[in-house]
């Protein structure tokens, strides 16, 4: 069975490309193809009595009996795209099947396919396709995130939370979680960052009050107070994120909300100088880079908060510490 569009080798990587008999899936032998008759490993009694075998060795259970992955970084599940998914099912049946670990009796968790889970039950299904395999609490929550990411975006706050997981839990380091899920250490290192706001500017994010630029020029405020004016004044005057970002940079140079003429003024800077000051701080994953000048004659300032932003800017600039 080819593997559906956007699956990414990630995935696949843990998945392997190769069929896998019943048995090996069970056991954990290497994989053969799919060589065992299903009469022969039903008679092996390796499959539970409720998952049901098809003449080809392909399983089937009750989604019914299915439960979500226990480390599933996904909270929320937009009803919209799981009816468009659906649809699809409805019109195209299942095409990839979903990969499931038994718990006990009729009970198995969803390692990867939660949304087709949830949207064969609202279709009334009676039995999906599966594999049936074993993980570990880490493939567990590599396989949950993977595929939540590479087919249906998470939100911000279920993202950062998933690649913090992944480290605390795996011992691996940003980069490492990066080459996994297929980003970039800064695009990791940064949402991490997120898990750093308070909890209902974490809600703001995540119901979409704020955007993603807005909670990074938050983040930037060294003042706890003043990020509490910054907030109140993204939410209630609607600042766009230029303006939350200058506004940002007044208050860690001493200003306050009375010195707003001071930050409209920052971001009246030359348009060009603003384009190349933006692309440094997407180089360099961090907000603290400041360009006074033009692009003839000027100073360039670097300002980073963490020995993480440290090390990112040693090693775009190639310098040894």
């Amino acid at each position: 069975m080819a593997k559906p569009n956007g699956l990414g080798k990630g995935l696949g990587a843990l998945l392997g490309d190769a069929a896998i008999d019943t048995e090996a899936i069970i056991s954990g032998k290497p994989a053969g193809g799919l060589k065992n008759t299903a009469a022969a490993v039903i008679r092996k009694g390796n499959i539970p009595d409720c998952i049901e075998v098809d003449d080809e060795g392909g399983l089937w259970v009750n989604p019914e009996f299915l439960k979500p992955n226990p480390k599933q970084p996904r909270v929320e599940f937009n009803q919209r795209q799981l009816e468009e998914l659906a649809d699809s099912i409805r019109e195209n049946g299942i095409l990839e099947p979903i990969i499931i670990e038994h718990v006990s009796g009729n009970e198995f968790y969803i390692i990867a396919g939660e949304r087709r889970t949830r949207a064969s039950k609202m279709l009334g299904l009676k039995k999906v396709p599966v594999q049936l395999r074993k993980f570990d609490d880490q493939q567990k929550l590599e396989m949950a995130l993977i595929e939540n990411i590479q087919r249906a975006d998470l939100n911000p706050i279920e993202e950062a939370t998933a690649y913090y997981n992944l480290v605390q839990m795996s011992d691996l380091t940003q980069d490492e979680v990066a080459k996994k899920v297929g980003k970039n250490r800064s695009t990791v290192a940064n949402a991490i960052r997120l898990l750093k706001l308070p909890e209902d500017i974490q809600r703001s994010l995540v119901n979409g009050t704020i955007s993603a630029g807005h909670a990074r020029a938050l983040l930037s405020v060294k003042n706890d107070s003043d990020m509490r004016v910054l907030f109140g004044k993204i939410v209630g005057s609607g600042l766009n994120v230029r303006e939350a970002e200058a506004m940002a940079e007044t208050f860690n140079n001493g200003g306050r909300a009375s010195k707003e003429k001071k930050a409209k003024k920052i971001s009246r800077k030359d348009p060009d100088v603003a384009i190349f000051e933006q692309q440094l701080r997407n180089l360099f994953g961090i907000r603290g880079v400041t360009l006074d000048g033009t692009l003839d004659k000027g100073s360039l300032r670097i300002d980073y908060n963490s020995k993480e932003d440290f090390e990112r800017i040693c090693e775009v600039l190639k310098i040894s510490e």
